[in-house]
Formats: C-alpha cells, sequence, structure tokens
C-alpha cells in the first residue's frame, strides 16, 4: 500500500514536471550605431522593432543607446509586447546603463565581445548602418551561418554590404532590405529556414 501511494505521487511529479513542448519564438538581433541616430533612421528602427514584435520576434541588441535603444522602444510600443520580449546583452556590468526599453538586461562584463553573444542568440540578424563594433557582430554572424538582412537605405556597413557577401565561406548573400516592413516580412522566412539548419 505505501509503495502504491509513493508511487502514484512519483507519477504525478513526473507529470508536474514535463511541459507540454512549447515552440520557442524566433529571436532578431538588430545590431548598429550605439551613438545617435538621425530622425530618419530613429523611425525606420522603431518601426523595425514594432513589426518585429508584432511578427511574432523576441528582439535582442547590444542594449545601449542609438539603433539599440531605437528598435528597443518599437518592440516595447508594440501591440502585442510582453514582458521577456527584448533582451539586451550589455558590454560592461552595470545593469543601469541599458535602455530603459530593455526587459531582460545580460550585464556581460565582456566589453566588445559581447557582440558575439547578441549574434549568437540570434536566429536572423538585421543590419542598421553601423560602424567597427556592427562589422564585428556581421563577421561573428556570417561565421556562425546567421542569416543576415542589411537596411540598405541606413547606410554605414549595411549600404556597404547589402547584396554582398562578408567572404567566400558561404555561398548566400547578405539580403538587401529597403524598408522595416520588407525587413520582417524576409526575416521571418529566413529565421525558420536558420533555424531548420540547427543554426
Amino acid at each position: 500500500m505505501i509503495d502504491d501511494d509513493r508511487d502514484e505521487r512519483e507519477e504525478e511529479d513526473t507529470k508536474r514536471d514535463i511541459a507540454p513542448y512549447v515552440p520557442r519564438r524566433p529571436v532578431m538581433a538588430v545590431i548598429g550605431n550605439g551613438l545617435a541616430v538621425d530622425a530618419a533612421t530613429e523611425v525606420v528602427c522603431v518601426e523595425l522593432g514594432r513589426r518585429a514584435v508584432e511578427a511574432g520576434f523576441r528582439l535582442v541588441t547590444g542594449g545601449l543607446g542609438g539603433v539599440m535603444a531605437a528598435v528597443s522602444r518599437g518592440g516595447r510600443e508594440a501591440a502585442t509586447w510582453r514582458d521577456g520580449d527584448i533582451l539586451g546583452i550589455l558590454p560592461g556590468y552595470e545593469a543601469s546603463t541599458a535602455n530603459p526599453y530593455v526587459d531582460i538586461v545580460v550585464p556581460t562584463g565582456m566589453q566588445i565581445g559581447r557582440n558575439i553573444l547578441v549574434v549568437a542568440a540570434a536566429d536572423v540578424v538585421v543590419v542598421v548602418g553601423g560602424g567597427a563594433g556592427t562589422l564585428s557582430e556581421i563577421a561573428v554572424a556570417w561565421q556562425l551561418g546567421k542569416p543576415l538582412l542589411a537596411l540598405a537605405t541606413s547606410g554605414g556597413w549595411a549600404r556597404q554590404l547589402a547584396g554582398g557577401r562578408v567572404d567566400d565561406r558561404r555561398s548566400d548573400r547578405i539580403v538587401s532590405v529597403a524598408s522595416a516592413e520588407e525587413a520582417v516580412a524576409t526575416a521571418w522566412e529566413m529565421a525558420g529556414r536558420g533555424r531548420g539548419r540547427g543554426a
């Protein structure tokens, strides 16, 4: 009798511990200038973040200012936003340096090494403008086999690499997109293919 009761409790505990499988929502990394951006770029970034969350993406950025803050703000303004949709992976140890729109702050203390984590966490990477830090993220994403899109109208490395390749290790190209709407629609298709490959 005691063994039967114990077996029933163990079976109930096991059932509680095994949650039903829920597919993971895809993650979009948006990389770009960390400094102040012009008004047109800010508008596009806010729209990109909003459309991405409304399409079903979670967002990951470097968590600071510029493109990262504008995209995070857009994600937070999405009608479907929920806590946990916006991840900011910081270069330093101080969580207080994150922009105010980040839901989950990850202080790494890794400085520019955190760029690897930003793109590694993503199913698809969208490039907006960008300088040397963005270029390092593009190179890592390329090496990791992550699908890449570049908002060609935003300048910087996005404009220079849109439609091109970083090197010959991959046969695909960095997809050139002209708007936030096109970026999200294309990213959704690419994220599905990338996750299917195990990226």
